[in-house]
C-alpha cells in the first residue's frame, strides 16, 4: 500500500525498461475494482451490448485487473445474460454483480454465477426522505436481512448510497451491523462528489477500525475522484472503485488509468496492471461507449505526449524527463512533434529528419514560414510540410 510519494528526482528513472518483468514479479496487491461495466455504463446514451462486455471484461482480465463489477442483473434478461457470460469465463478476476437492497435484485444476482455481489441501500438523511421516504431503521432492517440471506450462498459486499454525508460515526454503526450480519467488506461511496481529500482520511480510518476490507468509490462532481482515490489508499484503504476513461452517471468516476498510473509514478506502487495497454483499452471503450475520450485526457487523450512549443521540443531533444513526467511508451503510446505558431527551429529540424525530408533548407527560413501559415488559421500536417519544401 502506498505510504508517501517518493522524491522527484526519482523519476528520472522512469524510461520503461525492464518494466515488465518487474511487475510480474513485484506486485504488492492489486487495488482495482473496476465498475466500467455497471456504473461506467450508467453513463448517459452508453448501452454495452453483451458481445461488448465480455470483450472489455477480457481485456480488463487480461491487464490485470483484480475484480470486475460485471453488471446489474435485475436491468433487464440482456443485462443477467451478460453478467453470466463474464461469470463463467474462469477469468483470473473476481466478477462480482451489483444489488439494491431487495430480494429480487440479490435473487438474480445469485443465478448469474458471480462470485460476490454489492448490496447498495441509502441510509444518508437526504436520500431517507426524498427518494425512499421510509424511516432509518425500516431501511437497516431490511438491508441487514438480505445481507444476511446473501451471504449465504456467496460473498457479500456492503454500501450505503451517499456514504460520505453520512456522519462517521452513524456510518461506523451501520457498518459494523452489517459486518455481523455477513457482509465481508464494506464499500464508502461518495455518490455525488462531495468528498475532500480530508474528509476521505477522517473516513477510510474510521471505517479501517471495523477490521475488514474497505473498498472507495468516488465520483468526480469536483474533480477529486482520482485525488480521493489515491488518499484513500494511502489512508489504509484496500481497493478503489474505477472506471476506464472516467465513464459513468454525471462527471464520471475515478478513471482508472490516471489512479493506476499514478501509483506507479509517483507512488513507486507496483499494481500489476500492464501499463502498456491502457491505451488499447481505452479506446476499446471509447469505441463501445461511444464517449470522445477528451484530446487532453491524462495517459491516454491524444495530445499527452503531444509537442508544438519549440523551447519543450529543444528541451526534450536533450532528455525527454523535460517536459514529461514519464516515458510515453510505459503507457503503450508515442511521442508526437507537431509544427504550429510557437515552433522552433528544433521542431522544424526534428520534424525534417522524422519525414525523411531534405535537411539543407534554411531552417529560420522555414520556422517563418511555418509560423505565418499557421497563424493564417491553417493545420501544418506532414502533406502540407511536403509541399512546402517543394515550393522552397
Amino acid at each position: 500500500m502506498p505510504t508517501a510519494s517518493p522524491d522527484v528526482g526519482d523519476h528520472i528513472c522512469w524510461q520503461g525498461k525492464g518494466r515488465g518483468e518487474m511487475r510480474r514479479n513485484m506486485t504488492d496487491f492489486n487495488v482495482f475494482y473496476d465498475t466500467t461495466l455497471r456504473d461506467g455504463e450508467q453513463t448517459p446514451n452508453v448501452c454495452f451490448l453483451p458481445e461488448q462486455k465480455l470483450e472489455i471484461a477480457m481485456m480488463l482480465d487480461e491487464i490485470g485487473v483484480g475484480e470486475i463489477e460485471a453488471g446489474f442483473p435485475v436491468v433487464s434478461e440482456k443485462e443477467a445474460e451478460a453478467v453470466k457470460l463474464i461469470a463463467r469465463q474462469n477469468l483470473n478476476a473476481r466478477v462480482f454483480a451489483f444489488c439494491r437492497a431487495k430480494k429480487e435484485d440479490v435473487e438474480k444476482a445469485i443465478e448469474c454465477d458471480v462470485d460476490g455481489i454489492v448490496i447498495a441501500t441509502s441510509l444518508s438523511e437526504l436520500h431517507l426522505r426524498f427518494k425512499l421516504r421510509r424511516s432509518f431503521k425500516d431501511v437497516l432492517g431490511e438491508s441487514l436481512r438480505l445481507v444476511e440471506y446473501a451471504s449465504e450462498h456467496l460473498s457479500v459486499s456492503f454500501t450505503t448510497e451517499d456514504a460520505t454525508r453520512i456522519p462517521i460515526r452513524t456510518l461506523v454503526a451501520i457498518y459494523g451491523k452489517a459486518i455481523k450480519y455477513g457482509a465481508e467488506r464494506i464499500h464508502l461511496s461518495d455518490t455525488v462528489g462531495v468528498a475532500t481529500t480530508e474528509l476521505v482520511e477522517n473516513y477510510v480510518t474510521a471505517l479501517k477500525e471495523l477490521g475488514v476490507e474497505v473498498l472507495c468509490h468516488f465520483h468526480n462532481d469536483f474533480g477529486l475522484a482520482t485525488a480521493n482515490s489515491l488518499k484513500a489508499l494511502v489512508c489504509g484503504a484496500d481497493k478503489v472503485a474505477t472506471a476506464v476513461n472516467g465513464i459513468g452517471e454525471r462527471c464520471g468516476n475515478a478513471c482508472f488509468q490516471e489512479v493506476a498510473m499514478a501509483l506507479e509514478i509517483l507512488y513507486g506502487f507496483y499494481t500489476g496492471i500492464w501499463l502498456d495497454k491502457l491505451y488499447e483499452l481505452s479506446k476499446l471503450v471509447e469505441r463501445y461507449s461511444g464517449v470522445p475520450v477528451h484530446s487532453q485526457a491524462p495517459v491516454v487523450g491524444e495530445n499527452a505526449f503531444t509537442h508544438e512549443s519549440g523551447m519543450h521540443v529543444a528541451a526534450i531533444m536533450e532528455n525527454p524527463l523535460t517536459y514529461e513526467p514519464y516515458s510515453p511508451e510505459i503507457a503503450g503510446r508515442a511521442r508526437k512533434i507537431i509544427l504550429g505558431k510557437h515552433s522552433g527551429k528544433k521542431s522544424v529540424e526534428y520534424k525534417l529528419k522524422e519525414l525523411g525530408l531534405n535537411a539543407d533548407v534554411d531552417a529560420d527560413r522555414l520556422v517563418n514560414i511555418v509560423k505565418r501559415v499557421r497563424e493564417e488559421g491553417i493545420v501544418i500536417s506532414d502533406d502540407l510540410m511536403r509541399k512546402v519544401l517543394e515550393c522552397l
